[in-house]
């Protein structure tokens, strides 16, 4: 039987991650523990895409990026650049709001490790292309990490191999859809300094100076 392409948050599709979600629940029992909708701007330009719920973050609170160490550069910049009403997101009912963008996860349910395997991926990713669908043939779309851009691509049914991730490059599709990359603003990244506040906010620069052109 075909999917639904509707956000379903109550979907067990992917036996792996449910039981997991089910024993994460049992753990912490006030974490939300389910799949993560879209978060932002209903009718947006900008669809940043990350990979998974963290853990103690999107997983608890029910928010994308949200309580959580990557969510602290992601909101920063996106307040920074005029796309969030204020720049820490710290619960779902903080009243922060976006603009102009909306924020999604390649796979909508925590996988352990962080890691979803490629059969998950494939399965969640129903879920992307009806997002994508839903929006204007201009859009812009942020994918946070190869996970993500792979995924807007097999959305999009487009070959990973002809747009190649890399981070700060712009790719333009053919149906008119713009994917900008980045790596992943995780902790393990931004400690390291992969990535950098200066590299991360260059993107959303460039994001800016397109639409404006």
């Amino acid at each position: 039987m075909t999917p639904s392409a509707e956000f379903d948050p109550h979907c067990r599709a992917c036996p792996r991650l449910a039981g997991f979600l089910d024993d994460v629940k049992r753990e912490h029992p006030d974490y939300y523990a389910r799949p993560v909708a879209p978060f932002g701007d209903t009718a947006p330009w900008l669809l940043i895409v990350g990979l998974a719920p963290g853990m103690h973050g999107a997983n608890r609170t029910g928010r994308p990026f949200t309580g959580d160490h990557a969510g602290i550069l992601l909101y920063d910049t996106l307040h920074a650049y005029g796309f969030a009403s204020q720049p820490t997101s710290v619960s779902a009912d903080d009243g922060l709001q976006l603009h102009g963008c909306r924020i999604t996860n390649a796979v909508k349910c925590l996988p352990p490790a962080n890691k979803p395997e490629g059969a998950e991926i494939r399965q969640c990713n129903h879920f992307i292309a009806s997002e994508i669908a839903a929006l204007p043939h201009d859009l812009a779309l942020l994918a946070l990490g190869k996970i993500a851009h792979d995924a807007v691509l097999m959305a999009l049914g487009l070959k990973a191999g002809a747009y190649r991730f890399a981070h700060g490059a712009m790719h333009a599709l053919p149906g008119g859809q713009r994917l900008y990359d980045s790596y992943h603003c995780s902790r393990y990244n931004t400690q390291t300094r992969r990535l950098t506040p200066d590299m991360f906010r260059a993107v959303f620069a460039r994001i800016r100076a397109d639409k404006a052109a």
